[in-house]
């Protein structure tokens, strides 16, 4: 779907479309999606079937690594299909099929559909006239706008087929892959050779790890901890400095060789900070302030952390840790001020008279 230029807020949005098509009556349902996976396919698939009501007798898919895998001896020339995929298929009582390999014709009616639908999407962007969206969901709601005009005018074919076709009358399978991890000592996570960072008094401790197609989960004895996007490429890596700085500003000696050291420099100008400090001051001082102030922003508002250092830059000074937390709001707020209590016991006596009572 990149040839449209479909952007989030301004920023690009690069993604795929799981397109599901009924080849009588060409109704047609997609899903935004970011790879090819299986987990991918199954969220097309049953968001697919959910929305139809009832389910086809085959699903006919291409040679795609989701669906099957590169042939054993044993299996010939034919590529099997995965374990995983074959399950989905069972749980909706569909019989797997698969075209032959560089025959896209055999799926001729997906395949035309595959640019009938971006024609269609391009033409409502350019109606709309502009092809950046607020968000995510909002682009969401756009594209099944234009899936529910498409198959407004199929409905009569589509009756035909839904008499031969059974009712869905299973449950919804889980959107997501659940794996179990320990946090490491640099309090991150691996999942599927991608590396998160979580809160860091969750070292040492096994945490779940939920992968959806779009996103990753992390819970910690069933509570939900944090929600991260989820990374496209093997090796790459997504690091929050509010999870580690905790820890770091304890151990300021471990910051220059920390192996994510960039993701701790939020803006332009917080590197600027730690370079300035670095050359007026030693190495320990420098990073024992920069992690300092990196906590302090961490604690209250980044924002406001950001502006007096640029302040303290616009002057020309060094930006000591005193100093620039002189120009933002404490941390941690002083409780309030109360009265003593004084406890008058001549109450207690009046309520024992008033029952009858008498010492």
């Amino acid at each position: 779907m990149e040839e449209l230029g479909i952007t989030i807020a301004g920023d690009p949005f690069p993604h795929l479309l799981c397109h599901c098509v009924l080849t009588c009556s060409n109704w047609e349902w997609a899903t935004i999606c970011h790879s090819e996976s299986l987990l991918a396919l199954r969220t097309g698939i049953q968001a697919a079937l959910f929305r139809l009501g009832h389910v086809p007798l085959e699903h006919w898919t291409d040679h795609s690594s989701a669906a099957t895998h590169n042939p054993t001896k044993e299996d010939g020339h034919r590529r099997p299909f995965n374990k995983d995929y074959l399950d989905v298929m069972d749980h909706f009582g569909m019989r797997p099929h698969t075209i032959q390999v560089n025959a896209p014709h055999e799926n001729g009616d997906v395949e035309s559909l595959h640019g009938a639908l971006k024609r269609r999407m391009k033409q409502y962007l350019l109606m709309r006239g502009s092809s950046d969206f607020e968000s995510v969901d909002i682009y969401r709601q756009f594209l099944e706008h234009v899936l529910e005009k498409a198959n407004s005018g199929r409905s009569v074919r589509l009756a035909e087929e839904l008499k031969r076709m059974p009712v869905l009358n299973v449950s919804r399978l889980a959107e997501y892959e659940e794996t179990s991890c320990r946090v490491r000592s640099w309090s991150t996570i691996t999942v599927k050779r991608r590396i998160y960072s979580v809160p860091s008094r969750l070292i040492g401790e096994k945490v779940s790890a939920r992968r959806y197609e779009d996103r990753l989960e992390v819970f910690y004895n069933g509570v939900h901890q944090i929600t991260a996007p989820w990374i496209s490429r093997d090796g790459e890596h997504h690091i929050n400095y509010r999870h580690l700085i905790g820890w770091l500003v304890r151990k300021p000696g471990a910051f220059r060789q920390y192996r994510f050291r960039e993701e701790l420099f939020p803006t332009e100008v917080f590197r600027w900070a730690w370079e300035c400090l670095s050359e007026k001051l030693s190495e320990r001082t420098a990073d024992r302030e920069y992690l300092q102030l990196l906590h302090h922003a961490a604690r209250t508002m980044q924002c406001e952390v950001e502006a007096a250092l640029l302040a303290v830059r616009h002057k020309g000074e060094i930006p000591r840790l005193d100093h620039v937390l002189a120009a933002c709001r404490p941390a941690v707020h002083e409780p309030p001020r109360l009265k003593p209590l004084v406890v008058d016991l001549g109450y207690y006596d009046n309520l024992l008279v008033s029952q009858g009572v008498r010492a």
